[in-house]
């Protein structure tokens, strides 16, 4: 019997460094997500589980980046493309075509448009998000508050890591 606990207690201090590195882990650096919808199909598919790395610094975000947030609206966790930031003039045309500050922007990912509209004006320490697959993506377009706020999003989506036959670095 002491050898078992003589065994045990050389194991707890490994044991709680462990857990204590998870935890710093997981709260400052990355988390994984479960993609729960199609909205940004054909990047990424429902049921991918994607490695997602924690943004400590919103100026850093660039439009295009594919981004994890928290929406109040329908209180859940959301993963979608940034396309407008803070001040950007955003402009949805019947064609699909995108528009920031009046100019066209290239989103070579988009591979089923759609025709809904919209003209938004993103307010200071907000962001706009659109799906990839816009003619199915529950995103800014419908929802009643296109606009989410800096300290809801969570972190930048970056490596898709199941299934293993899709594993990718996420653009």
């Amino acid at each position: 019997m002491n050898l078992v606990k003589k065994s045990l207690k050389n194991w707890i201090p490994f044991i709680v460094t462990v857990a204590i590195m998870a935890f710093v882990i997981n709260r400052f650096l990355f988390f994984e997500i479960l993609v729960p919808s199609g909205s940004m199909y054909p990047t990424i598919k429902p049921n991918d589980r994607i490695i997602t790395t924690r943004i400590h610094n919103v100026n850093k975000i660039k439009r295009g980046e594919i981004l994890v947030f928290h929406s109040n609206e329908f209180q859940e966790t959301m993963v979608k493309r940034v396309i407008g930031l803070p001040n950007d003039l955003v402009e949805i045309k019947e064609n699909g075509s995108v528009f920031i500050n009046g100019r066209k922007i290239d989103e070579p990912y988009i591979k089923y448009p759609d025709n809904r509209t919209g003209k938004f004006k993103v307010p200071n320490g907000e962001y706009l998000f659109l799906g990839d697959y816009r003619q199915h993506s529950l995103d800014s377009r419908s929802w009643k508050d296109p606009f989410i706020s800096e300290k809801n999003i969570k972190g930048k989506a970056v490596f898709i890591v199941f299934p293993f036959n899709r594993e990718t670095i996420l653009k």
